[in-house]
């Protein structure tokens, strides 16, 4: 017999909030194959001079694989836009820590695994700090990104402290490339510092949002965002931040790793971003940078991002 008919529903499709989450729930978003129309896309909005991913047989030639590298900062921006199914109510992003990512070519599918780990109540009633494991692997299970990131969430309700935030190790391996091959750059030293005078205009912000995934709805919908204004995705000043440092270091290969990564305040569309670029180690090809950018706007000139990226460096 057929089944009986159910009545019709209606069903609220929204976001978490803080009080509604618990330690140890896990979301999955679907996955994402990085193709060259995305990567022009993030090129666009972010800028790009990064060799390997501009230049197929340079990249061919250095890799020793087909094909251009997938840019490590959008591949940062997908795995952190599917992070976001539990953090669409996002008032802002506090940290990411231990952030590391392996080098993937265009054509690759990312598939992001996230677990809330801890959650606290801050001073300020409403809000709670929820931390987040974002697990990523290719199309094949191959591990490419794990990190913890901290969005501070509205609550309607008490929340309870639970779980603790976890140490968050890193290990940085260099791939096995061939970088004499790469433009070379001149030889760094720990307390090197490289200010970079030309500006970039923060345009098309809700397009990389949408393009990666991030439900986050402070990045789509004024209402949602800071002082009645949209916020500006973390991961676009990133890019950004990412696009000087190369125009700094002509011998930047690629990013392995972030140590951490710290908004300090937001970005709002039409903020024009100025970086410097300062050396703190170097080991062999391996060089630890912090990139610090300030947002240079008429009403409210402010910092907004301290960055420790950790970067492959052809000398």
């Amino acid at each position: 017999a057929p089944a009986p008919a159910r009545a019709p529903r209606r069903t609220a499709v929204a976001a978490p909030y803080a009080d509604e989450l618990e330690v140890g729930q896990a979301f999955e978003a679907p996955g994402l194959t990085l193709d060259t129309g995305l990567q022009a896309l993030h090129r666009a909005i972010c800028g790009d001079r990064l060799p390997l991913a501009l230049d197929a047989p340079l990249a061919e030639q250095v890799t020793g694989g087909p094909g251009p590298l997938a840019h490590p900062a959008l591949v940062c921006d997908v795995v952190i836009g599917q992070s976001t199914v539990p953090s669409g109510r996002v008032l802002g992003n506090l940290f990411y820590r231990g952030l590391a990512v392996a080098p993937v070519r265009l054509g690759t599918t990312l598939r992001t695994r996230t677990e809330i780990v801890a959650i606290a109540p801050t001073s300020a009633p409403g809000r709670a700090k929820v931390t987040l494991r974002a697990t990523t692997t290719d199309e094949a299970g191959r591990p490419v990104a794990s990190y913890l990131r901290c969005p501070l969430l509205p609550a309607r309700g008490p929340v309870q402290a639970a779980g603790e935030v976890p140490d968050a190790p890193l290990a940085v391996v260099a791939p096995d490339w061939d970088l004499g091959a790469h433009p070379q750059g001149e030889p760094l030293v720990a307390g090197d510092v490289f200010e970079v005078e030309a500006r970039e205009t923060v345009s098309a912000a809700p397009e990389l949002a949408r393009a990666t995934l991030n439900l986050a709805m402070t990045h789509t919908d004024a209402q949602a965002g800071a002082h009645g204004r949209r916020l500006v995705y973390g991961g676009h000043a990133i890019g950004i931040a990412l696009a000087h440092a190369c125009r700094a270091l002509p011998g930047l290969v690629t990013v392995l790793a972030w140590r951490s990564c710290d908004h300090l305040g937001p970005v709002f569309e039409g903020d024009r971003l100025a970086s410097t670029v300062e050396v703190e180690a170097v080991d062999g090809s391996l060089v630890d940078l912090r990139v610090r950018v300030a947002a240079d706007r008429d009403d409210d000139p402010a910092d907004v991002l301290d960055w420790r990226p950790v970067v492959l460096h052809a000398a």
